[in-house]
């Protein structure tokens, strides 16, 4: 691994947010690596409020989005709404569809089947809209490159409002409204917002016409924070507003959706990582295993024994997901490992056996091996489906242009893209794949990197210091956990491996006298012999606390030695 250590802030800059928030320089300086650098912003960073959430109609289309609902409402149409297969499209769908049926009985809610309609905005949805007389579609989560298929609608007497987030194309859909903040015509403040945080800006906009205040919305806003911690979203600007009061409902008031979840992990206090990795690969394996429906229907259930027995649905779909993923992450390696004298820039595995609805949660676990832009391909019906996953630093979804040629159609984000091409086309677009990241990555990036903030002390450890750290959260894009490092420790004769074949690492590391503090690395068992014997050695790592048995103390949670 690459350890890559930030810059340290000007040391002028350092003392003057030092002072004004009465902070150690070392909390300052982190402050200032996240940008910011005075009082007010702190403020905003420790104690964000719904108050600063934007005005949505600063949106372009919003007013168009509204007048379009309310004019439905008013001529009593019916209205689907319609969002992908994921947690955030599922979420969204949830949102928006209990929000209109708190006051409007003619709605419903449509998920598109993973397999039988793909990704996005299907012609079976819209056949079923008009076969059932749905006037209006509110698309979330997909549907900015869905040009056809809204003329196909419109053609048919379907009016579509479009809720994304993912880069428009260079013509938009001929559709009643596209709110998508990444528009080059649209001048919202903020334009990382996930699909379900624009469905909820349309709430806040239909609200704001009916006298509701944001106080009114807080009971939707768990949905939000689920969404933002899912889709890998930066948690910076309204994303952190919104995650923040999300995980306060998720705490102390969840929908019955989420406390039937919450009641099977029997979990006190959920954080925004037992989000990302607790609660959404639950409410996706519904799309993943069986069908997207299943995950709206346990969101917007208010009959806790109902909710139970829709979670308990879930978690065996779960459980199948994760058999099914680490068999077919095996297949892959062993594919890789075979095709050795191909190894370059990426990794492309194809078997048309492999099941859709886990190849996307392989390319990452392939990635964890070969650190490398990877796709995983399988069939689909007549054509080859995959799933993209990108290393840190490379945006795929531009490679992924450079090989438009050869592909049906793609969409996504930097980091993570879907794609489906036709089965004779797999071997020149495997080439080109290869040949577009070959001449476009910086060859560094094929080494993993450790970014660090700042180098620490064992002796500057203390819970003053961790108390302030968790007041940092949610982590995640943007405003990653602090992570450390600190030189020259020594085990102080405790080092073992743990867990099976010791595939952990377990220490109680000592500075200068100071310490010792204990310390875990998962699947770091194999540094052992750097820690053993009191030889010095250097860390990464990021601070936890460690309950056992009552007490709680100070670790760290070891991320590579030197």
């Amino acid at each position: 691994m690459r350890w890559t250590i930030k810059a340290k802030p000007e040391q002028k800059d350092i003392d003057v947010l030092t002072s004004a928030l009465n902070v150690d320089e070392l909390v300052a300086q982190l402050l200032l690596q996240r940008g910011i650098s005075t009082y007010e912003e702190a403020k905003k960073f420790f104690r964000p409020q719904l108050s600063e959430l934007h005005d949505p109609f600063l949106m372009k289309d919003m007013n168009l989005a509204v007048a379009r609902i309310e004019l439905a409402i008013e001529n009593n149409e019916n209205i689907l709404v319609y969002g992908d297969y994921d947690v955030d499209g599922t979420t969204s769908v949830a949102l928006v569809s209990s929000y209109l049926l708190s006051y409007y009985p003619n709605v419903a809610t449509y998920i598109p089947d993973r397999y039988g309609e793909g990704y996005g905005v299907s012609y079976k949805g819209i056949d079923f809209a008009e076969d059932n007389n749905f006037t209006l579609i509110i698309a979330l989560d997909c549907g900015v490159k869905a040009i056809d298929k809204v003329k196909y609608a419109k053609d048919k007497g379907v009016d579509f409002i479009i809720c994304d987030h993912h880069r428009p194309g260079d013509i938009l859909p001929n559709a009643v409204a596209v709110l998508d903040a990444k528009r080059d015509d649209c001048e919202y403040p903020y334009d990382e917002l996930c699909g379900c945080g624009v469905g909820f800006k349309l709430i806040q906009a239909l609200g704001s016409r009916q006298g509701e205040t944001i106080d009114d919305l807080i009971p939707y806003l768990d949905l939000v924070a689920t969404a933002i911690g899912a889709d890998i979203v930066p948690i910076t600007g309204e994303n952190r507003v919104l995650a923040y009061h999300g995980l306060e409902v998720i705490n102390s008031a969840p929908r019955i959706g989420f406390k039937a979840i919450i009641n099977q992990i029997k979990k006190t206090v959920l954080t925004i990582t037992d989000v990302v990795f607790v609660i959404a690969p639950r409410i996706n394996a519904a799309g993943r295993m069986k069908h997207g429906q299943h995950a709206v229907n346990l969101l917007t259930e208010t009959n806790i024994e109902q909710a139970q027995k829709f979670a308990n649905e879930i978690e065996k779909f779960n459980l199948d997901r994760r058999s099914l993923d680490q068999e077919i992450t095996k297949e892959a390696l062993v594919q890789i490992q075979e095709n050795k004298e191909e190894e370059g820039f990426t990794s492309v595995v194809y078997k048309e056996s492999w099941h859709k609805g886990v190849i996307g949660i392989v390319a990452s676990r392939l990635i964890e091996t070969y650190y490398r832009p990877t796709l995983v391909f399988t069939k689909s019906g007549e054509k080859l489906a995959a799933s993209a996953r990108s290393v840190k630093g490379f945006d795929v979804y531009n490679a992924l242009q450079g090989c438009s040629d050869y592909i049906e159609q793609f969409g996504g984000h930097k980091y993570a893209a879907g794609l489906t091409l036709d089965e004779n086309q797999y071997g020149n677009f495997k080439h080109q794949f290869e040949k577009v990241v070959s001449e476009t990555i910086d060859p560094a990036l094929l080494t993993p990197e450790i970014s660090v903030d700042a180098k620490i002390k064992v002796k500057d450890i203390t819970p003053k210091l961790m108390r302030i750290l968790k007041q940092f959260a949610p982590f995640g894009p943007g405003n990653m956990t602090p992570t450390f490092m600190a030189e020259k420790l020594q085990d102080s004769g405790y080092a073992k491996g743990v867990g099976g074949e010791g595939a952990h690492l377990k220490i109680a590391a000592t500075q200068d006298g100071w310490g010792p503090i204990g310390g875990i690395g998962f699947n770091l068992g194999d540094k052992l012999p750097l820690v053993i014997n009191r030889r010095s050695f250097d860390a990464v790592f990021s601070l936890d606390e460690n309950e056992w048995q009552g007490n709680v103390s100070l670790q760290l949670k070891l991320k590579d030695l030197k």
